[in-house]
């Protein structure tokens, strides 16, 4: 057993923010505390757990998580549950590091050997999804993700989406897969209408066809269509999942790890989500950390069918050279072939992360901030 000594964070381009654990024996392990748009109330909310977890011992993984989430009186949320996942993550790559295993043989083992993947085209005003599905098609990738649309009024015209359904003809044509992410922008009077155009050409899902809060709406499209209904990136807990579960609303769950509560809690959810027979897909337009931990629990999660990956992401790209393979010390780990990336076998989270970069690029890095999405009359809307 060995205690905590120090727990570092940095904030790094295009919008991750890694953490960084070790212990008095010299171990260490890293984490990923990323929520996008949001960087700085993280941070603080960093500053507060390590001021309480520092001489903790890093064992005991489960204790932490409970001690930050019951303790505080105040619990769950994108804020807390985003620090909880960056510290847990990193206690996990540093436990497997000591016991010299991937984090996926402390979670039982394997129950596959390649993860399959997916990646994005199109952007956040979906365009040249054609041109984008080839190149994607030529790295390796048999399933893509695309948004559903731009902004769309409470109620616009049914017109707004046909190029919806025509972008994803025009993807399914090249042999691809692809999945459509309605991302909370329509409401309901748009997104029944979005869900049955859509429909006749089978999707491979929609995802967040409504926003979360939308519990019964929600409940309500799942009777419209027989289309799998996915969504989880802004559910924050096992108890935010619950409903959902048990309503039998959605197909796909696609809790974040680096939003839920790290490992500890999305492998939770994973065995809720399978005696519910609900698929898991984790969410992740996010830093290599976070793939590797999704990674991992994919390894290990039977109800697991696809993960997502940020390269080459159009968050990514618009902010700058910083992509997901930037902070790897071996890039090659997330190699795509035939849809598939192989099993990560090297110790922890089975990636190596160039830290001499990491801290060189945190000295001056900014935090990114949320897209705005305005309609004619000036009104907000959803992005």
């Amino acid at each position: 057993m060995a205690k905590i000594t120090s727990i570092e964070y940095f904030r790094v381009p295009p919008r991750w923010l890694f953490v960084k654990i070790c212990d008095d024996d010299g171990n260490h392990g890293w984490g990923e505390a990323t929520l996008e748009g949001h960087t700085e109330a993280v941070e603080g909310t960093l500053n507060a757990l390590i001021k309480r977890f520092v001489g903790y011992e890093a064992d005991d993984i489960e204790h932490l998580w409970q001690t930050a989430w019951r303790l505080g009186f105040y619990r769950g949320g994108p804020v807390l549950m985003s620090a909880v996942s960056g510290i847990d993550i990193a206690l996990w790559d540093l436990k497997a590091r000591k016991h010299h295993v991937p984090i996926h043989q402390l979670l039982g083992g394997k129950v596959r050997n390649k993860i399959a993947v997916y990646a994005w085209i199109g952007g956040d005003r979906p365009s040249d999804v054609e041109d984008a599905a080839k190149i994607r098609l030529a790295q390796g990738f048999r399933t893509v993700k695309m948004n559903a649309t731009a902004d769309v009024g409470w109620l616009d015209s049914p017109r707004s989406l046909e190029a919806s359904v025509e972008r994803l003809k025009r993807v399914k044509a090249l042999g691809l897969d692809a999945a459509v992410d309605f991302h909370g922008r329509l409401h309901k009077p748009m997104a029944k209408q979005l869900a049955k155009a859509l429909e006749p050409h089978q999707p491979l899902f929609i995802e967040e066809p409504l926003l979360s809060e939308h519990v019964e709406g929600i409940q309500q499209l799942s009777r419209l269509t027989t289309t799998p209904i996915a969504l989880g990136e802004r559910l924050y807990s096992r108890w935010d999942v619950k409903r959902f579960l048990q309503d039998a609303s959605i197909d796909v769950l696609q809790p974040d790890i680096s939003h839920v509560g790290g490992i500890s809690e999305i492998r939770k959810i994973a065995s809720m989500a399978e005696a519910h027979d609900v698929a898991l897909a984790p969410h992740c337009p996010l830093g290599p950390i976070a793939l590797a931990a999704s990674m991992q629990v994919a390894l290990s999660t039977p109800n697991f069918v696809i993960q997502e990956m940020s390269l080459g992401m159009h968050y990514n790209t618009e902010a700058g050279t910083y992509d997901l393979l930037s902070y790897l010390l071996d890039p090659s780990v997330f190699a795509v072939e035939d849809g598939y990336v192989r099993a990560l076998t090297g110790v922890g989270l089975g990636i190596e992360v160039d830290e001499a970069e990491v801290r060189r690029v945190a000295l001056d890095a900014q935090p990114w901030l949320p897209k705005e999405f305005y309609g004619v009359d000036g009104g907000i809307r959803e992005w």
